[in-house]
């Protein structure tokens, strides 16, 4: 009995982790890079570059793939009942963790946003100052580039 309660506890924290490393990769690109890459094509098809869009696509389908395989090892090969319950708990838990953080406007997404995007703005002062995360400094570029910086987030 204590080695499936220590089982189900692993297996708790392996659900947790598979949520975090592959839906959390996943509801960054949805929630985060696509809306942040399209207002930003909106502004100026030229601000960011093609490359972005397929960077996240293939985002998207490793995490997809890998996730989708892991998940479907523990449902489907797995026989025990308590083993996919402990695994699905550990993945809603940090689902939940995730969700409510995920979007534009919190500065770590946006962070982690400017971390992998910044390489595919072809302008190279915007560029240096998505890198620096200098963001005010971005709004002041993009007006001298005569573009409204509305996708930056005014962070305090």
């Amino acid at each position: 009995m204590e080695m499936k309660i220590m089982l189900a506890g692993a297996l708790v924290l392996a659900g947790f982790l598979w949520s975090y490393l592959f839906l959390r990769q996943f509801l960054f690109n949805i929630r985060v890079a696509y809306p942040l890459i399209n207002k930003m094509n909106g502004l100026q098809p030229e601000l960011i570059g093609v490359g972005a869009k397929r960077y996240t696509l293939i985002s998207n389908l490793v995490s997809l793939l890998v996730g989708g395989a892991i998940a479907f090892a523990v449902l489907f090969l797995v026989h025990q009942l308590y083993i996919k319950i402990a695994f699905a708990v550990g993945a809603v838990a940090a689902f939940l963790f995730i969700f409510f953080r995920t979007k534009p406007g919190n500065k770590e997404s946006f962070e982690l946003f400017t971390n992998a995007y910044y390489r595919f703005v072809p302008d190279d002062e915007l560029r240096t100052l998505l890198y620096k995360k200098e963001y005010k400094q971005v709004k002041a570029r993009l007006r001298e580039m005569g573009i409204q910086g509305t996708f930056v987030p005014d962070f305090k």
